[in-house]
């Protein structure tokens, strides 16, 4: 498993000391923490994302493995997904929308306007988003995962997932979902480790809070 590019506990100690109220959730979790995935390539991460869109994790994976078991060695690349055409793309699951980022996300990727992993590390979190945001069917939220997961960035703050906003709202106690100006107020202390306090607004939502 990789190892993040910044210190796990003087993150979380950070966090702990800005916002009391995500403190206890903190204490609450004891040893977990953040992982960064060893998907191999910025093209397969996305590609899961895309496949993962709108469905259910169960038959997302299921699609997901169908579509791993067509390449030599389950090694997802973007000249094979191109080869795979249509007809096997649909065979495996993937709707005729999903098709469409695929092979957008294959041919950029092929282009070089999706790079590897090694020349992402070189660029700041918002030039990656406003790269990887070209590719039909890629959002903001999208690249944000990545940045999070894939690349292990200490300071993002995904404004848009349902369950930071959630997590939020219960560990500061508050009876509504937050507007993004609200989360970005709260969330300022974070900084910059904000990646951390969204990690751990994730695990408020599994606690009896």
């Amino acid at each position: 498993m990789p190892n993040l590019p910044f210190d796990w506990n003087i993150a979380v100690s950070h966090v702990a000391g800005a916002d009391p109220h995500l403190a206890r959730v903190i204490a609450a979790c004891a040893d977990a923490r953040l992982e960064v995935r060893a998907t191999g390539t910025p093209f397969h991460s996305l590609a899961r994302a895309i496949i993962y869109q709108q469905l259910s994790g169960k038959a997302a994976s299921t699609i997901h493995n169908r579509l791993l078991d067509q390449f030599s060695r389950r090694r997802l690349t973007p000249a094979g997904l191109l080869q795979l055409g249509p007809a096997r793309l649909r065979a495996a699951g993937v709707s005729a929308n999903k098709q469409k980022a695929l092979t957008d996300l294959a041919r950029k990727t092929l282009d070089g306007l999706v790079p590897g992993f090694a020349e992402l590390a070189k660029l700041d979190d918002e030039s990656i988003i406003e790269r990887l945001t070209q590719v039909h069917g890629i959002g903001r939220w999208t690249v944000e995962m990545l940045l999070m997961f894939d690349l292990g960035r200490p300071d993002v703050l995904p404004l848009a997932d349902l369950g930071v906003r959630k997590g939020l709202a219960l560990a500061h106690g508050m009876k509504t979902l937050p507007a993004p100006i609200t989360m970005q107020r709260k969330a300022a202390k974070w900084a910059p480790f904000r990646t951390v306090g969204s990690w751990y607004c994730w695990r408020a939502t599994e606690l009896p809070l």
